[in-house]
């Protein structure tokens, strides 16, 4: 069970079906995945802690009344945001009911609240801050989720989000492409599209740029074994079903090593950090 019932920002919705755009993840099993990661996820989430550490520094000044952490995991920004803003009430928000279950106990939102960005539980007009680290890249219609920030602000309120696009894990990509050609790495919306979609949301762009993130591994397997442990391995459409045999995974070794650097085997991450604002007046 949810918390729905003792927020006072919070209103029952109908569950609707996803949007039929079949290039990214089904969220059904987005959440699936998540929620078996929980455990696991905060010990191998290097990239996850920059990108999101990163992300409040982008923050504009502000005090909000009400924060919302959107696609919260494991909770480790909505203590952030706690921290940060003390006097405010919290809600963490996440379509994984094993991350909220892991991230309650451990405290930081007031409120932790089973939900799907693309129809918030929540009221008009109830938040003042939308916080929303390397979540929002799992939801098929990103527009409906600009028009849930814009319902759910307050005027002047913010939404600030981390997000992937193309060019993510290009590395392993390209290596597996080599192998047999087919999709074993997830897709992501271009940069463009997350420009246009920002531009046309009735929500103010104050910013809005793409920085790389490189891991280092010290072999595939080490890559591979971070992404199943964070949920995040691929859950695309199409994927290849069974079991990868030995000899293709020898392949992707090899293929792997031609971008070997002096650190090790390279991952590349393409970063979208956004801030936006609604207006005062709407």
């Amino acid at each position: 069970m949810t918390d729905l019932s003792h927020c006072a920002v919070l209103k029952a919705v109908k569950q609707q079906q996803a949007s039929g755009q079949h290039t990214l993840p089904d969220k059904r099993q987005v959440a699936a995945s998540f929620s078996k990661a929980a455990v696991s996820y905060d010990s191998v989430a290097d990239l996850q802690r920059a990108v999101g550490t990163e992300l409040m520094t982008r923050l504009p000044a502000l005090a909000p009344s009400r924060w919302l952490d959107l696609g919260s995991g494991t909770g480790c920004f909505s203590r952030a945001l706690a921290q940060t803003f003390p006097e405010s009430e919290g809600v963490a928000l996440d379509i994984a009911e094993g991350m909220l279950r892991y991230a309650r106990p451990l405290g930081g939102a007031t409120h932790y609240v089973s939900g799907d960005a693309e129809h918030l539980p929540l009221r008009d007009a109830s938040v003042d801050l939308m916080f929303s680290s390397l979540a929002v890249q799992w939801c098929p219609d990103f527009s409906a989720v600009l028009s849930e920030a814009r319902r759910v602000l307050k005027p002047g309120g913010v939404f600030a989000f981390a997000s992937l696009c193309v060019g993510t894990l290009v590395e392993l990509r390209d290596s597996w492409q080599a192998v047999d050609g087919m999709v074993h790495v997830n897709r992501f919306r271009e940069r463009e599209d997350y420009q246009r979609l920002c531009a046309d949301s009735g929500l103010s762009v104050r910013s809005l740029e793409v920085l790389p993130h490189v891991l280092h591994y010290p072999d595939v397997r080490s890559l591979t074994h971070e992404l199943k442990a964070l949920g995040a391995h691929n859950i695309n459409p199409g994927r290849p079903g069974g079991l990868t045999g030995r000899a293709r995974i020898q392949a992707l070794m090899e293929a792997y090593e031609r971008f070997r650097q002096e650190k090790g085997l390279p991952a590349t991450y393409q970063v979208v950090y956004a801030v936006l604002a609604k207006p005062d007046i709407d």
